[in-house]
């Protein structure tokens, strides 16, 4: 028998195609179509009854937008606060969760919790923790401040590089769970000889991390930069509506949120299709260029 017939599971060429059918009509249905209709949809400008085309329109009214700009700064200095928090943070603790011996599974399950609930109950949970007048951070902040004889008025809604820091770190907390797990499970997997050698030599616990788990971690980092960064984009838009709506002042209103006010407040269509076709590509570039020089750091073995 062939190696190709051995390997031959089905009949003919008919049985595999009917058997992907579902899965191509999915597509079609639920992906490619959507695709190609917000691209024509961008080329027109609508209203709730009427679409008319007017070609490239919609990009050069995007573009020429100060509110767009100021959307686009904000989302990306959100996407780099978020990235760069999450990794950081959660390189620490599953660090901190890796060197003790004892009580390990308690600490795992604090650590992830946060990733278990919706992005809708995270933000409502937040929402009251950290609410101007009656939140429970609100008040020890207070009363912190007023032992050292400072009156501290909280009230990121009405401040907006508050609001901006009141929601990263939101975002930061809600994803740390997710990294923690892949972190912890990239620790297990380097060799004990490693850990052991690197005692026996005196090296710090600062210097370890840094200087011999990273570098033997650095694929699933990649993987991690790649997923936080596609989450601060799209996945962070339940944790803006719910505690600052974009606001104040647009501090907070990143791209996503942006499109869907367009859209679905506006009912700009148009208008909206042609954001999301623009925050399509940059996200893509934006993973084509980390993957590219990660690549160039990543440790893969071999």
């Amino acid at each position: 028998m062939s190696e190709s017939s051995a390997r031959a599971v089905f009949k003919n060429n008919k049985e595999a195609a009917f058997l992907l059918l579902p899965t191509v009509a999915v597509c079609i249905l639920f992906l490619y179509y959507p695709a190609i209709d917000t691209f024509r949809l961008s080329l027109y400008q609508t209203t709730l009854v009427d679409e008319s085309f007017a070609g490239l329109y919609n990009y050069t009214r995007l573009f020429a937008s100060e509110s767009y700009r100021n959307s686009l700064f904000v989302t990306f200095g959100f996407a780099g606060v978020v990235v760069f928090g999450t990794m950081l943070i959660s390189l620490i603790i599953a660090f901190m969760m890796y060197e003790v011996n004892t009580g390990t599974s308690v600490y795992l399950i604090t650590a992830i919790w946060p990733y278990a609930l919706p992005p809708a109950v995270a933000g409502l949970v937040l929402l009251f923790l950290l609410q101007p007048d009656l939140g429970i951070f609100t008040y020890y902040i207070r009363a912190i401040g007023s032992v050292f004889g400072y009156d501290i008025q909280f009230n990121w809604r009405r401040n907006g590089p508050l609001a901006f820091a009141v929601v990263s770190v939101a975002a930061i907390w809600k994803q740390l769970g997710y990294n923690i797990i892949f972190m912890i499970a990239a620790l297990n997997n380097i060799p004990k000889t490693i850990h052991e050698a690197a005692e026996l030599d005196g090296v710090s616990r600062l210097n370890r991390l840094f200087r011999i788990y990273v570098p033997l971690m650095s694929p699933t980092l990649v993987f991690l930069i790649v997923i936080n960064t596609i989450y601060a984009f799209f996945a962070t838009f339940p944790l803006i509506d719910l505690m600052t709506q974009g606001g104040p002042g647009g501090a907070t209103n990143i791209l996503i949120f942006n499109l869907y006010i367009d859209a679905f407040e506006n009912f700009n269509l148009g208008y909206a299709s042609a954001q999301s076709l623009v925050l399509f590509l940059l996200v893509g570039v934006l993973m084509y260029v980390q993957l590219r020089v990660s690549d160039r750091y990543a440790h893969y073995g071999g």
